[in-house]
């Protein structure tokens, strides 16, 4: 089977399965983000997302379910409004074409080569430091 065909069917949910999505090209920029935004909207010390071009990220199903967040001027944030999962965020001014997703809610395995750290400055005091 060619990696073509592999990434063609990563799908990923909500936690209650109400929004389905689907990702048509390898994703890319994975990254661990540290700021206090992703921290808040997590309830976590970090959330890990990656990025795929919009048009590659098509939602399945329940996209009538999300509701939308703008937490900057730019950035505009996506969750389910029944269980509350974070799904995605776009608008962000370097990459505009782009949406990144959390890879968390993949339903199927993903192996990234290659992960960034980012944000560390507000990094929470009771976290390890991360090997970046």
């Amino acid at each position: 089977m060619s990696n073509a065909s592999v990434i063609d069917c990563l799908q990923g949910s909500c936690l209650c399965g109400a929004v389905t999505y689907q990702i048509s090209s390898r994703p890319k920029a994975v990254t661990h983000c540290h700021c206090t935004m992703c921290q808040k909207q997590h309830g976590a010390a970090f959330a890990t997302y990656a990025s795929v071009p919009k048009p590659d990220f098509r939602y399945l199903s329940g996209e009538d379910r999300l509701t939308s967040f703008r937490s900057s001027n730019r950035v505009t944030r996506k969750f389910c409004s029944v269980c509350g999962a974070n799904i995605e965020w776009h608008g962000s001014s370097d990459y505009p074409d782009w949406v990144s997703f959390t890879l968390a809610t993949l339903d199927m395995p993903f192996t990234s080569y290659k992960a960034k750290h980012v944000h560390l400055a507000s990094k929470v005091c009771w976290l390890d430091q991360p090997a970046s």
